[in-house]
């Protein structure tokens, strides 16, 4: 109640005055005025790896602490049986290998099964499945032959539901082994766990468990369900790897591009800034194994279809923690990363970094055509970095469209220095973010309504309404706040030809490894959800069309005149016309809809509605789909139609048309 109360205040003006002279009056669509082109890249996703987005979510690894690196080197394993004082032993090469220093060495006497042991408890533990195989590898080293290591897949209960046996063969090298195990139950909360039988020493390392269901089928692979969703959104660009962690809370942590590629037993882990960023979420454990790093992401972005948009570090590191920069003489190696990065997605065979890519099994280029300089940066630091940066891609790549950052907030004091600094450096696009209360999205659909229509374009690069307020762990995805996205999305959409980019974020949460929230899509270890706010994206995304054009009443814009907000593109590759209309109010509203300067193709409307009559109505894992869009058709004769817009609704209309 609260919520609507605040939403009826925030819309108060529009039911005053004039709100009964105009109810009546007609929205008309101007099919014949093509305001603009909309981008392909319109409604993409950002992805950065938070609230277990990435290593126990999205990257299928089942085993946490497969490499025995993080800062307590035992941490997510148990010793299991009758354990002997240098049974297990933790060797640090240090420098000998820098990239993966540390490895369980195991040492036994006459050990039979069930005798000793380690068990690994996953990301919040396993997920298993079923009738699903599991891929089982190891890096072992064993001078004389003499152990057997025995596999299980455990319930949360401890029972085995799934066995294998793999025997170690003798060698003084390091060596890769694996087998297959089968899960004979489904459960959300299993564990790993081998017992070593017989006698002598073997070194342990990289001890990896993937279920067989990847993305693609790829081994060593993406969760499938969790990509899936993505797929399905259409997404025009999937920016990566962040967010804060491209810039790390100091920049000894810092996302570097080169150390997330090639073989993954040689990409150097390091912690989740995320780790200890809030104190009422900490998450000890979150770390960045990098087995999804930037080949994965631009193969990712291909499978999709979608453009890839990397963000790289700039020289700072959070500004909210430590606020580090490199002095601008040895940001070099910074911009040569650039240079580097752009060459590993485009170059040929005759390029070191094209090679590279071929070599890891790509020999077209991933025709790369956006790159982010610095993620969420701000003050005249991060502009004298920048135009380096800048120069020196446009002099190498004149073609590469360059997105800055304009900081934390979409106003006030920081927010103009950085916009009019990247004006009158002819910015290519401007990266603008809000995380703000849904009151300020129905306020701001009229945004870019005043933008210069000639000036640099704009990336909306983060959004997410708050519930709550920003960092409150109390945010609820909620129906309230998709509407609110929702109505200002519309004004995204009008504006089109000054906004060529949007997503929301963060994008995936774990339902009990989460530090951030609202986010737009949640996962327990089977299941994975759409939010209502997810829906709302997909609508947006899956209904993009090739020009927006004119909508309005009484001949303004609906920015939020009497609880309405529209926008409406005309789809030439489909021969459609769809609109989108948000009523923000409590009650249905009914209006005329008259086309002006197209025919229709038949008397049948094909509409997506999306609403809820509790603003405060969450999905769950439970109940995914209690918001979820509901498809219908009716039937409308002529250019003039009458529209039923359920109270507090997202609807889309989609209007066949003649050729």
């Amino acid at each position: 109640m609260m919520y609507r109360i605040l939403l009826l205040v925030a819309l108060l003006f529009s039911f005053n005055g004039a709100m009964h002279a105009q109810e009546n009056a007609d929205i008309v669509v101007n099919a014949e005025h093509k305001i603009a082109p909309i981008q392909p890249t319109m409604w993409g996703v950002f992805f950065e790896d938070i609230n277990l987005g990435a290593d126990g979510g999205m990257y299928a690894e089942l085993v946490k602490n497969r490499s025995f690196e993080f800062t307590k080197p035992l941490m997510g394993w148990k010793s299991e049986g009758k354990v002997k004082e240098g049974n297990f032993l933790v060797i640090n090469r240090g420098f000998e290998s820098e990239k993966n220093p540390r490895f369980l060495r195991v040492s036994t006497e006459s050990a039979t099964k069930g005798s000793l042991g380690i068990t690994n408890e996953g990301f919040r533990g396993m997920g298993i499945k079923k009738d699903l195989q599991y891929d089982f590898s190891v890096w072992y080293r064993q001078p004389v032959k003499g152990l057997i290591m025995h596999l299980e897949l455990l319930s949360d209960n401890g029972e085995n539901i799934g066995s294998a046996v793999f025997t170690p063969e003798s060698t003084n090298e390091w060596k890769q082994g694996a087998v297959s195990l089968n899960a004979t139950s489904t459960v959300a909360k299993g564990q790993f766990r081998i017992w070593f039988e017989g006698n002598g020493q073997i070194d342990l390392d990289m001890i990896s468990l993937f279920p067989t269901d990847t993305w693609k089928g790829r081994k060593g692979g993406l969760r499938a369900d969790m990509v899936q969703m993505l797929a399905d959104m259409k997404p025009g660009f999937i920016r990566f790897p962040g967010g804060c962690i491209v810039e790390g809370h100091d920049l000894g942590v810092r996302y570097q591009w080169k150390k997330t590629i090639g073989p993954i037993e040689q990409r150097q882990q390091i912690i989740n800034r995320w780790n200890t960023e809030f104190a009422h979420r900490p998450t000890p454990d979150y770390f960045q194994t990098f087995g999804l790093g930037f080949f994965e992401y631009f193969q990712m972005a291909e499978d999709m279809g979608a453009e890839a948009l990397p963000i790289l570090n700039c020289g700072m590191a959070c500004q909210f923690n430590t606020a580090e920069v490199v002095p601008l003489h040895q940001l070099q190696p910074y911009v040569q990363d650039a240079l580097d990065l752009i060459e590993f997605a485009n170059g040929d065979a005759t390029t070191y970094w094209g090679k590279v890519r071929i070599a890891l099994g790509h020999p077209s280029p991933f025709n790369l055509k956006y790159i982010g300089v610095g993620n969420e940066n701000w003050g005249p630091q991060y502009v004298e970095r920048l135009k380096i940066f800048t120069k020196a891609i446009k002099e190498k790549y004149p073609s590469i469209k360059i997105v800055n950052s304009s900081g934390t907030d979409p106003e006030g004091e920081r927010f103009e220095y950085l916009n009019k600094e990247l004006r009158n450096m002819g910015a290519d696009i401007i990266d603008e973010h809000y995380y703000r209360r849904p009151e300020w999205f129905l306020s701001n659909a009229g945004r870019y309504d005043s933008y210069n229509r000639k000036g640099s374009k704009v990336f909306a690069g983060e959004y997410a309404a708050q519930s709550d307020k920003t960092v409150s762990i109390n945010n609820r995805n909620n129906w309230l706040t998709a509407m609110a996205e929702a109505a200002f999305l519309t004004g995204l959409e009008r504006n089109a030809e000054v906004v060529h980019m949007a997503s929301y974020a963060p994008l995936f949460a774990h339902v009990d490894g989460w530090q951030w929230t609202p986010d737009l899509i949640w996962v327990d270890n089977l299941k994975v959800y759409g939010t209502p706010n997810y829906y709302v994206q997909k609508l947006f995304s899956t209904n993009r069309g090739t020009h927006v054009v004119e909508i309005t009443k009484n001949q303004l814009p609906l920015t939020g005149k009497d609880s309405l907000y529209a926008s409406a593109v005309l789809d030439e590759d489909k021969g459609e016309l769809i609109l989108k209309i948000v009523n923000a109010s409590g009650k249905q509203v009914e209006r005329n809809l008259k086309i002006k300067g197209v025919k229709r193709k038949d008397d049948s409307l094909k509409m997506l509605v999306l609403k809820s009559d509790d603003l405060n109505t969450v999905n769950s894992i439970d109940s995914p789909m209690t918001v979820a869009p509901v498809e219908s058709v009716i039937k409308s004769k002529g250019s003039k139609m009458k529209l039923l817009l359920a109270p507090q609704s997202l609807t889309v209309v989609r209007i066949a048309l003649k050729k």
